[in-house]
């Protein structure tokens, strides 16, 4: 009977052990899950407001022409953007006139835009059908009719056959008409009287059409040498007070796309305007540059004026911005083959870089050429913020 209180007791024990055994273990269960509950939040708030993730490989980038600049403080200049137009310079142009009246003979293929060396035949201007005669001819008559009768004089006045007044209007007739002749009578021919490039350049405009009946004096042809030109832009009167201070200018042009530099183009300030223009509200101001690239005078372009400059910007060139419904982005390098993107705020622009006010600091590495192959990878490939490779 001893021996059977003894087994029972030890039984009860037994399974009090085991009990709180298996609640022990539940509880640390529960302890783990709790923490790994508590690892996951603390991983997803760290990961709050990054947005995503754009996987690029290296290799896929430097394919697509990808170039990732570290943004530093740089100097920018005051801009002001308006418009302008390309001009000649002065002495660089000239129009070409009708010596004679008569009817317009082009020499071959005259267009504008085309090169012309200075005292090329251009057009050919005859009178030989019209029925008051060809001034050439009539000059021609006319010069050695006064050439005769001053040479018949001038043999008679020192005899006094003849006054010395007659004498002096036989002279002056001959003079005039020696004047008129050699005007028109060198470059006359069979076919007509020539009209000759006063100049080497390109013809800018041609102001007659094959045919015409043109009189003396009228302009027929404006040439241009096309290698000095003139930048003229209309500027706000809001700004008059910081034209003092414009260095230079950028200029883009309808045609091509294409900035200009003045800089780079041996480009200085002529002058500016004191006073409103007649035709409206804007101050003219006016810059001269060589034209090495292909700017067509006469053409009218968007300018951006630069003055003094400012330093420490964060500066970025335009083809590291994309644009969404009106809302300007970038992309920033936060990892090798890994990108996000981010909203940025724009100051001024030169028309080759834009000022940067907010969502970029020094230091970042930013997507500066090729920022459209990276918004293309984004719809393809984004990778969420809270996910990690292992």
């Amino acid at each position: 009977m001893k021996l059977f209180y003894i087994a029972v007791i030890g039984l009860f024990l037994l399974g009090s052990c085991t009990s709180k055994q298996a609640h022990t273990h539940e509880e640390h269960a529960h302890e783990h899950e709790t923490h790994k509950h508590e690892v996951h939040a603390h991983e997803g708030h760290a990961h709050e407001g990054h947005g995503d993730e754009i996987a690029l490989s290296d290799s896929k980038a430097h394919a697509a022409g990808v170039e990732v600049g570290v943004v530093g403080p740089s100097s920018f200049h005051q801009v002001i953007k308006c418009s302008g137009q390309v001009l000649a310079a002065q002495g660089n142009e000239s129009t070409v006139v009708a010596s004679i009246a008569g009817v317009v003979k082009f020499n071959g293929k005259l267009t504008e835009g085309m090169k012309v060396g200075q005292g090329a035949k251009l057009i050919t201007l005859s009178a030989k059908s019209i029925a008051a005669g060809d001034p050439a001819e009539k000059a021609r008559v006319a010069y050695e009719t006064a050439k005769a009768e001053y040479e018949r004089m001038e043999a008679l006045v020192a005899d006094k056959i003849v006054s010395a007044k007659a004498f002096a209007q036989a002279k002056e007739a001959y003079e005039n008409a020696r004047i008129a002749y050699e005007a028109v009578g060198q470059s006359n021919a069979a076919s007509g009287t020539s009209i000759t490039a006063p100049l080497g350049g390109y013809v800018k405009n041609l102001l007659v059409k094959e045919g015409d009946y043109v009189n003396v004096g009228q302009p027929l042809v404006s040439i241009t040498q096309d290698q000095r030109l003139s930048l003229r832009a209309d500027v706000p009167q809001r700004h008059y007070q910081a034209l003092s201070s414009m260095e230079s200018a950028n200029f883009c042009t309808p045609y091509n796309k294409e900035v200009y530099e003045l800089k780079a183009l041996n480009g200085r300030l002529l002058s500016y305007g004191k006073s409103a223009s007649e035709n409206g509200n804007m101050i003219p101001i006016t810059f001269e540059f060589d034209n090495r690239g292909k700017v067509m005078p006469g053409s009218f372009v968007e300018v951006y004026l630069l003055g003094a400059a400012q330093a420490d910007a964060i500066v970025l060139p335009l083809t590291a911005l994309t644009e969404e419904q009106g809302s300007y982005y970038i992309y920033k390098q936060v990892h090798p083959e890994r990108y996000m993107k981010q909203l940025v705020s724009l100051g001024a622009s030169d028309g080759t870089r834009v000022q940067i006010l907010s969502g970029v600091s020094a230091g970042d590495k930013v997507v500066v050429r090729g920022a459209y192959q990276v918004k293309l990878a984004n719809t393809s490939n984004a990778i969420p913020g809270h996910s990690h490779e292992h």
